[in-house]
């Protein structure tokens, strides 16, 4: 007796259709599953066992093989559960055979019979929905998730002994409802809130505009955390296929828990204390890591000396790709990781070094040490390097409110739609992304800005990439003011956001 039943899984960000295969022939009782399955796949034998029973159907004698197709891909997960209890229904003749075919069975089974939701029903859902596949029947909570895709039908069932019943006619199932998309995003923060700090706020605003990478500067209790959490606040929403994006990463991390598409840009701040495989990504079956979960937004490290030096030089490869690449035995995998970083540190162990009033009380030797723990290469990778002072009280009591972020957010979609006209054709979206052939094509320097970086480049020592970095920075600032060609003021402007970590 032989069955066939559609399932899904996930193996990286992305959905795969699994063909599960049931196979009940005579001899020593026993149940095998077959296929490159992952240790909570195999576990299913015992879940799926006491789930058939409890539902008030007969576990089939025999010997049950199963086999999970394309048996070359790596199975994980619990998620097929309940296509293998369909299957094994199917092949001993419980429930018909015919009722199986082009459907999509998804999700975990307790031992009760209850179908229980798993992570990643997105990317499973889009692959199988490009595979041909439209109709899905999975658990309640994960039907809202589902419906973010287009053009299905979601059928969701409390319990195995539901469905079952359904498909053999004596109960009816209806399809679940899509519910109205939220396509408003409102934030709990704004920038009207911070007082003064005009320094850090224009720096943020060409940061913002053009995706540059950020670090700040400045002593304890200064803002630099209250500005680094506002800035998702001005960046332009995501389109919908952005936010289909990042919600199906979200999905396949298990973070994906509300109702609606994930409209609001990612803001990820891990603590100091993470691993190279939180941050980048890994594991034995790799899973994303917070480079890829601040895909499309921004990822924050505070604190930034206090990062393992092995955990921030990881940093470096996914900021020059936007993308992860991690190899494995069994599978070599690639995360997307096009984030803004914004980094925060003080500027010496104290916190005090150049705090007019303060005295900084760290030696010049643990001065070094501190700058040290932050590569050459990693600094060399960040656009705008800018120093937050200590607020005065006058501006901390000042009643007159700052800009609000929408009037910023305005700005900065302005200088992001000059830069989407201008880079169409190498289909980028924002400065940053520009190599050094569009930098050769699209920003023309003039003859005083030519000498002006000539200058500075032999005075600093600046790297090839510092130097492409300037004129990146520099045409953001042109965009800002509406203007068609770079200026040596924009030039002027982007060095002095240079080389602001102290190393005497």
């Amino acid at each position: 007796m032989f069955s066939q039943v559609s399932g899904a899984t996930t193996l990286g960000i992305n959905g795969h259709v699994i063909t599960v295969e049931v196979d009940i022939s005579r001899g020593v009782t026993g149940f095998n599953i077959v296929g490159l399955a992952a240790a909570s796949v195999r576990e299913a034998k015992e879940r799926v066992r006491a789930a058939i029973q409890n539902s008030g159907y007969q576990f089939p004698l025999g010997k049950v093989t199963v086999n999970l197709a394309p048996a070359d891909l790596k199975k994980d997960g619990s998620g097929l559960d309940l296509p293998i209890a369909i299957g094994l229904l199917a092949a001993s003749g419980q429930i018909s055979g015919q009722c199986l075919q082009g459907r999509i069975f998804i999700g975990e089974l307790s031992l009760q019979g209850r179908i229980r939701p798993v992570p990643g029903v997105l990317s499973m859902v889009l692959a199988a929905r490009q595979a041909g596949f439209s109709i899905f029947i999975m658990a309640p909570s994960s039907a809202p998730e589902a419906l973010l895709c287009e053009q299905i039908q979601v059928f969701a069932p409390q319990t195995l002994h539901e469905l079952v019943e359904a498909m053999l006619e004596h109960a009816a199932l209806h399809p679940e409802i899509r519910r109205e998309e939220k396509k408003s995003v409102t934030y709990a923060v704004d920038f009207s809130e911070v007082q003064g700090q005009q320094l850090a706020k224009r720096a943020m605003e060409i940061a913002a505009a053009g995706a540059h990478n950020l670090l700040m500067i400045g002593p304890p209790g200064s803002g630099k955390t209250m500005l680094a959490r506002r800035i998702t606040t001005i960046l332009p929403p995501m389109n919908r296929e952005e936010a289909l994006e990042v919600t199906k990463i979200y999905s396949v991390a298990g973070l994906f828990k509300a109702e609606h598409i994930i409209r609001e840009r990612p803001f990820r701040s891990p603590h100091h204390t993470i691993s190279m495989a939180g941050l980048t990504g890994g594991g034995s079956i790799p899973r994303p890591g917070e480079v890829t979960l601040a895909h499309y937004g921004v990822l924050f490290l505070d604190e930034l000396p206090e990062f393992p030096r092995s955990v921030l030089e990881g940093l470096r490869q996914p900021m020059e790709d936007g993308e992860v690449h991690i190899a494995r035995v069994n599978a070599a995998f690639t995360y997307p990781a096009d984030f803004m970083l914004v980094v925060a540190m003080n500027p010496c162990p104290c916190g005090y070094l150049g705090d007019p009033d303060h005295a900084c009380s760290c030696t010049d030797g643990e001065i070094r040490r501190y700058a040290r723990k932050i590569s050459g290469p990693l600094l060399d990778r960040i656009d705008l390097h800018v120093s937050v002072a200590r607020p005065r009280y006058q501006e901390l009591t000042s009643q007159k409110k700052g800009e609000t972020s929408r009037e910023i957010a305005a700005r900065v979609a302005a200088a992001r739609k000059i830069q989407r006209e201008r880079l169409r054709k190498w289909h980028m979206q924002n400065n940053a992304q520009m190599g050094h052939r569009q930098i050769k094509e699209t920003c023309i320097l003039q003859e005083k800005g030519k000498k002006i970086l000539k200058n500075i480049f032999d005075k600093l020592h600046l790297s090839a990439r510092s130097y492409d970095r300037i004129i990146k920075v520099s045409r953001t600032i042109a965009d800002l003011e509406g203007a068609e060609q770079i200026e040596p003021e924009h030039i002027i402007e982007a060095i002095s956001y240079r080389s602001r970590v102290t190393r005497r």
